[in-house]
């Protein structure tokens, strides 16, 4: 029998926690693996955990029950219909594995609490590893004064001086699993926190999955590049609905956003491009998601050209298949006994940790050539 493998979801009923494990599920059952890289030719043989050896669990503010989250993505067309009645054994016992946002006098109390919980969910279910994701709402950015790490541990006992999404990143840590964090927060950017899993021994990486808008920019960059067209201006809007919109809707999460969103062009075009990323909350939208791009560039003789494109896509069946890959090469990844960054991983994010590498097709072949190590 082959090894049991623990996915703890730091926002664990959000849409993209439950879309995961719901569509795990289905998988089982037969459904078709769209959008699973990790299922493809390519990676057999590779040793990755199958996916119906992994094991959901994880931590949210939240109590609403996983099969009211899923009837509530059923009915918005995110899952389909009767996917709900066909899974519900499953939800159930991933039901049983989630456990609300501990609360602690202080943040070194809520790390070891969250962490204490992660080793729990291990032992309870006789798992072999676990890896921690972060597919909670996006944060604001959070300046970290701290660049010791026996300096923030002390800090830690009195002050509060990390946001949410590191202290699940160094309770990850603390409980010996590996950290993957989905989203732009904070989490795993300020080097004392990665300094605390080089530490414990174990892996992380990130940040910002590439789901829609930027993954176009990192197949379409590089084209411009390699053909030696300049690119004048590059804007793009964004239309988000759902939570992750409501979220964005706020100016300084919205920041972290934006942020890692314009990296891809600033690297792929060899410097600043003038254009700005827009982000707007539009409530009917729910679970979808609409980016329009213009693209000005030059061709021969400077003849002035235009390119645009529009991407309409459901933000969470997006995200779930990329964060089944994710647990499923962090699994590997422990496996190997590999410690500190995994920029290997940098195929699924816009800004992704130590590497500055965004062409996608590059991308790929790197991840490629980290699996099929011996």
């Amino acid at each position: 029998m082959y090894r049991r493998v623990g996915v703890w979801l730091f926002g664990a009923r959000g849409s993209v926690a439950t879309t995961t494990v719901a569509g795990a599920a289905a998988l089982a059952h037969g459904a078709p693996p769209a959008g699973v890289v990790t299922e493809t030719p390519a990676f057999a043989g590779a040793g990755l955990v199958p996916i119906d050896r992994l094991v959901f669990g994880g931590h949210d503010p939240a109590e609403t029950p996983l099969s009211k989250q899923v009837e509530r993505l059923v009915a918005g067309g995110v899952l389909p219909p009767g996917l709900d009645g066909l899974i519900a054994a499953e939800l159930a016992e991933t039901e049983r594995n989630l456990v609300v946002l501990p609360v602690a006098d202080t943040q070194d109390g809520v790390v070891r609490r969250m962490a204490e919980d992660i080793r729990a969910f291990r032992l309870r279910n006789d798992l072999e590893q676990v890896v921690a994701i972060n597919v909670a709402s996006t944060e604001p950015p959070h300046e970290v004064e701290y660049a010791d790490l026996d300096a923030l541990k002390e800090a830690l006992k009195t002050a509060q001086v990390l946001p949410a999404s590191s202290l699940a990143a160094l309770a990850a840590f603390e409980a010996g699993a590996a950290y993957i964090d989905f989203t732009p927060s904070t989490s795993i950017r300020p080097q004392v926190v990665r300094d605390w899993a080089v530490e414990r021994q174990v892996p992380y990486g990130g940040q910002d999955a590439k789901t829609g808008e930027t993954l176009v920019k990192s197949v379409l960059a590089p084209m411009f590049t390699a053909r030696a067209l300049p690119v004048q201006a590059w804007s793009g809007t964004n239309l988000l609905g759902g939570g992750d919109g409501a979220t964005l809707a706020d100016p300084q999460a919205a920041a972290s956003k934006s942020v890692s969103k314009e990296r891809v062009l600033t690297e792929l075009l060899d410097g600043e491009v003038p254009g700005e990323v827009h982000i707007d909350y539009v409530d009917p939208l729910g679970d979808w998601k609409t980016a329009w791009d213009h693209v000005m560039f030059s061709g021969f003789l400077g003849v002035r050209m235009t390119l645009q494109f529009t991407w309409q896509g459901c933000d969470s069946a997006l995200a779930a298949p990329l964060v089944l890959d994710l647990a499923r090469l962090s699994a590997l990844a422990l496996e190997r006994g590999h410690v500190g960054a995994m920029p290997f991983l940098g195929f699924y994010f816009k800004d992704p940790v130590e590497s500055a590498e965004h062409a996608l097709t590059r991308q790929y072949d790197e991840l490629l050539r980290w699996v099929q190590e011996c």
